[in-house]
């Protein structure tokens, strides 16, 4: 069998798991692999645990075709849709979730990229924000693909994360989205890291995808960077094309997440959408590796209840943070 202790005590001495090292690890037996990825966690993060929460600022009318989404024009599924909020009610939510205790929001728009009309009401929104609070607070924002000077502008704003989704492996990618590339989502994380703000990128799973397109993904993160890889599991819409999709298994997915781990020792690796549908609401991922979680309600679905999460990563010995290091 192959020897996972082995493995597990050269990652703490800083060795990079290559691909064949990530495939042996797919005959692992899961707990052995969950307790040595938990062990990793713990030595690169120590129990920080990052967690932020979403402000769905514009729902629908999306021109992309990705298969996955309830959001995109190219498929009849029943969701709500609302246009760009205007600046007063961004600055209305923004407030009432700081004012809740949140420290981190972000704000996250359907779409290939947003309208100019549309950005100049984050940065307005902003800089309210920046200009009313004195509180500490932290700001994520998915837009789609950014330009340059938009980037630079948001980090002029106090924004410290921007996220970019790469969804799946290179090879993978046309199977779930054509209308724009792998490519053009890499451009805008180059950008991102040239004007040294952080990336927030992972992917969505049990799109069809191989164990062998997750493991490339958590490799070509772990190349780029990034160290904030929110993992998301599939929760089939009606009306996608992937609606009959097999939802993924509690084991498959902590396997992944105890696989992303490895190879990426010091990133959080968030539990996104999805989690709902593990049935614990996360308890064994984040006891595989899993250190960081998006609270609340996600863009189409629901979430799973505070009061729950706050007294889950209680019991599990986690300390919550909004460092800026995430």
């Amino acid at each position: 069998m192959y020897n996972i202790i082995e493995l597990k005590d050269k990652v703490l001495n800083n060795y990079k798991v290559t691909k064949e090292d990530a495939l042996n690890l797919l005959d692992v037996p899961l707990d052995e692999l969950s307790d040595a990825a938990n062990e990793i966690r713990e030595f690169f993060c120590s129990n920080k645990f990052d967690v932020c929460t979403l402000i769905n600022v514009k729902n629908g009318r999306c021109s992309e075709d990705c298969k996955f989404c309830a959001q995109s024009n190219h498929y009849d599924t029943d969701i709500d849709i609302y246009p760009f909020l205007s600046k007063e009610e961004l600055v209305g939510k923004s407030n009432s979730l700081l004012d809740a205790g949140f420290k981190r929001i972000s704000y996250v728009a359907s779409g290939r990229k947003i309208r100019d009309k549309e950005f100049d009401i984050v940065v307005s929104a902003l800089e309210q924000l920046n200009k009313d609070r004195t509180d500490e607070f932290h700001l994520c924002l998915s837009l789609g693909l950014l330009s340059e000077e938009q980037i630079s502008t948001l980090k002029n704003l106090n924004v410290e994360r921007i996220h970019n989704n790469l969804e799946s492996s290179r090879d993978y990618f046309s199977n779930i989205c054509t209308t724009h590339s792998y490519d053009e989502k890499l451009d805008t994380i180059d950008l991102i890291k040239d004007k040294n703000l952080m990336v927030c990128s992972g992917g969505i799973f049990g799109m069809g995808e191989s164990f062998e397109d997750r493991i490339d993904l958590a490799i070509q993160l772990r190349d780029l960077g990034v160290k904030s890889i929110p993992i998301n599991v599939l929760n089939p819409i009606k009306g996608t094309p992937v609606e009959n999709n097999k939802i993924l298994s509690n084991d498959e997915v902590c396997r992944l997440i105890a696989i992303f781990r490895f190879i990426n020792p010091d990133a959080f690796i968030r539990m996104a959408g999805g989690r709902t549908l593990l049935g614990d609401n996360g308890r064994k991922a984040f006891q595989s590796g899993a250190n960081a979680a998006i609270l609340g309600n996600m863009l189409t679905t629901s979430g799973v209840e505070l009061e729950e999460d706050f007294k889950l990563l209680e019991e599990l010995g986690f300390e919550i943070t909004y460092s800026i290091d995430a």
